[in-house]
């Protein structure tokens, strides 16, 4: 049961790009970030009812706008923007690199120790995004390296926001991180937003996307995520991440015909290698491994 949920939040999250992609090119990205972060804090609102969640809600305001920037606003408009060039699938497969700039910047700016051999798969990693990278910079499409550059600086965000969530979010509850987030993330995007809102008619068919984007991808997902770490742990729901890429590539493929070129496979291949070697969450997919928690 945990691994087909674990299977389904991948697929939730592979298609969130796949929205982007379409939804983005009417909206503009703080529009459309805007509107699923404010969805998504809807969906999330009843967390609010407990006392105890409005007061961590209220006690860890700052913390939580920090990682309401670094983890949403950000990084989503980033992804946005990118996905205005790049494919959804290509996408999925940057977002996978998570891991390795969350590794880098725990050690750099945090600290943390890392081994000869954790360094050597980061390493790997990283090779695995240079040939995914010029394979992709090499159609020669304008706006594409800087597009390549936006998905990687928004994987590089969320890589900061683990670290710090770990360091000043410790003990809240994760659906009153979830909320909070999202409504600082609402409240920074809102004028942007305003100031960019399109001024075309909008067709019900995009309008869905980003309903699908903000109550599915976003509200809905954070509570599958949630869940799962409640009740199998956060290191075997973290590693949706390594899924993600798969569903990426295969709802591009099919509804938007994207084409799947052995560079990328390859480069796909590598990046999720690495990146599962150095977090050690590759075992983690194992879905016997947590039966008993089943």
């Amino acid at each position: 049961m945990n691994f087909i949920e674990l299977l389904l939040l991948a697929a939730i999250w592979g298609a969130s790009f796949l929205f982007l992609r379409i939804a983005a090119p009417e909206f503009g990205p703080f529009a459309l970030i805007a509107l699923r972060v404010g969805i998504a804090a809807l969906v999330l609102a009843p967390v609010l009812r407990s006392a105890a969640a409005g007061s961590q809600c209220r006690g860890k305001a700052w913390p939580l706008f920090v990682v309401g920037i670094s983890n949403s606003a950000i990084p989503f408009g980033l992804f946005a923007y990118s996905t205005l060039y790049v494919n959804a699938g290509i996408d999925s497969i940057l977002n996978a690199t998570t891991p390795i700039w969350a590794a880098l910047i725990a050690a750099l700016w945090f600290g943390q120790a890392m081994n000869r051999s954790q360094v050597c798969d980061l390493m790997l990693g990283l090779a695995g995004v240079a040939v995914l990278v010029w394979d992709t910079a090499g159609g020669g499409v304008a706006g594409m390296p800087l597009a390549i550059g936006a998905a990687l600086l928004a994987a590089v965000c969320y890589g900061f926001a683990v670290n710090y969530s770990k360091r000043r979010l410790a003990g809240v509850q994760p659906l009153v991180v979830a909320f909070g987030s999202q409504l600082a993330a609402s409240v920074v995007l809102l004028p942007p937003a305003l100031l960019s809102w399109p001024q075309q008619a909008i067709a019900p068919s995009i309008w869905l996307c980003v309903a699908a984007l903000g109550v599915i991808c976003t509200g809905f997902a954070y509570i599958l995520y949630f869940r799962l770490i409640e009740r199998v742990g956060a290191a075997y729901a973290a590693s949706v991440t390594f899924l993600i890429p798969v569903f990426g590539l295969v709802w591009g493929a099919v509804f938007l015909n994207e084409k799947i070129t052995p560079a990328m496979l390859a480069g796909c291949a590598i990046t999720l290698l690495g990146t599962g070697l150095a977090s050690g969450k590759l075992s983690d997919l194992l879905p016997g491994k947590h039966k008993k928690l089943a």
